[in-house]
């Protein structure tokens, strides 16, 4: 079909009122990516190379979701404007101008359908190149209850039928209508043109097409598909199942491409994850946006990761927190209790536990003692803190940046570092220890007088 154009209609103008949120519908996410960016991802995987968003309700939000900023990669999809709401018919004619550009293939799809794949639709591309003029997407349900019915005889399509307007005998249909359309181009608007709006609510509606096209004479097929390509989210419940089938789909992907999920069910990706093969994953970790893994690395449990890179053989965790550009370089660590922040951990070098290390570099084989800060923040500006290689920093200590220790220093435990360090410097920023005999049970006995006289 690569010989073939395709123009992808997706309509998101539907107010989604059901969600109860200010937030239109078709950006709520699904592994953290809006529902409409799924959509729009796999209608490009299914070779569109066209794009017309049909928005109406949160416009300016919609719109600035889809576009790609200035100066990225790639290519905005057109935007147009339903606004009346005169149905689904109406929605799919917003887009006229870009019908009229002659594509092969128009396919028409909802924007809060996040399971849809691009299999399903190229399904439906090939049926139309095999001569089908229009193409419509059905799944089997034992409980066909309030979806439209798939009306057909001899394996030609005649009718969509909603429920309400189904006789008993079709009502016992369990072909359903999954919403989204394939239109050939030559007869796209000709038939959008001809839905009329003789209903009860005065609307346009595109199933209508089917049954106008078989009046036609044309060629009218479904593709059958699974229930979780049409699935369409209209509330928080449903959104909820979404989510649990996406990430229940990502799981079995990274494992069937090498990487080992002990508990997988307690695992959480977001759309733009990427985890090497030979990667050990431990229960309840979550994956924000961001996070590239590679071959042969260790995820401890209860991690939360977004935003980093993770190198070879590198071990992350438990409970450690990485964000915002962290780099975690070969067979490095960053260990328990641990929270990175555009921070560069260098080749084998360890941060093993109860560590706070932002806007930082620590060099290649260094070490990071239990409980070090770097005070990267002065309540206007963050500062870089940059350790070199082979350096040991001592329990307890706090590096306040700007700062640099140069390679093969050590900083001893309960530091608070405020000077650069040169290489292979010892450095000391604690107060001299003082010890008085006997004064420790002076004190114990005045805090008991004083407690007792509180309470007397």
């Amino acid at each position: 079909m690569s010989d073939r154009s395709c123009l992808a209609v997706i309509l998101a103008a539907g107010e989604g009122t059901r969600m109860k949120s200010a937030l239109p519908k078709v950006l709520h996410e699904v592994g953290r990516l809006p529902m409409i960016g799924h959509v729009l991802a796999a209608a490009r995987q299914a070779g569109a190379n066209g794009e017309a968003v049909v928005i109406g309700h949160g416009a300016d939000q919609v719109r600035a979701a889809v576009e790609l900023p200035a100066g990225a990669s790639g290519r905005s999809p057109e935007v147009f404007v339903q606004t009346e709401r005169l149905g689904t018919g109406h929605a799919t004619l917003a887009a006229r101008s870009a019908i009229e550009r002659g594509y092969d293939d128009v396919l028409v799809m909802f924007g809060d359908a996040p399971l849809l794949q691009a299999d399903a639709l190229g399904a439906m591309r090939h049926a139309l190149a095999g001569g089908a003029d229009v193409v419509v997407m059905g799944f089997r349900t034992e409980r066909p209850t309030g979806y439209g019915r798939l009306i057909g005889r001899g394996g030609t399509l005649t009718a969509i039928r909603e429920e309400k307007d189904c006789s008993d005998e079709e009502r016992l249909i369990t072909f359903c209508n999954g919403g989204t359309m394939a239109i050939a181009g030559k007869h796209a608007l000709d038939l959008l043109d001809r839905i009329g709006n003789d209903n009860a609510k005065g609307e346009y509606y595109l199933t209508d097409v089917v049954a106008i096209a078989h009046g036609l004479s044309l060629s009218v097929k479904a593709v059958e598909v699974s229930f979780e390509n049409a699935l369409g989210v209209n509330n928080r419940a449903e959104l909820a199942e979404a989510e649990a089938i996406w990430q229940e789909r990502k799981r079995r992907e990274s494992m069937l491409s090498g990487v080992t999920l002990v508990a997988p069910e307690t695992v959480f990706f977001s759309h733009d994850t990427e985890i090497g093969a030979d990667t050990l994953v431990e229960p309840n970790v979550v994956f924000g946006p961001g996070v590239k893994i590679a071959v042969g690395a260790t995820i401890h449990g209860f991690c939360h990761i977004e935003d980093a890179q993770i190198a070879a053989g590198a071990k992350i965790g438990p409970f450690a927190r990485l964000r915002g550009g962290s780099m975690v370089m070969e067979k490095a660590k960053v260990g328990t209790f641990c929270e990175t922040k555009k921070a560069r951990i260098e080749p084998g070098a360890k941060v093993p536990h109860l560590s706070y290390i932002g806007d930082a570099i620590v060099g290649s084989g260094s070490n990071i003692g239990a409980g070090t800060i770097t005070c990267n923040y002065d309540g206007v500006n963050k500062h870089l803190t940059e350790i070199g290689a082979g350096v040991f920093i001592g329990t307890n200590s706090s590096l306040v940046a700007p700062l640099k220790v140069g390679a093969g220093a050590y900083v001893a435990a309960g530091s608070v570092v405020t000077d650069d360090v040169p290489d292979e410097a010892l450095a000391f920023g604690r107060a001299r220890q003082v010890t008085r005999e006997g004064r420790g049970k002076q004190l114990r006995e005045r805090m008991a007088r004083a407690k007792n006289k509180d309470e007397g």
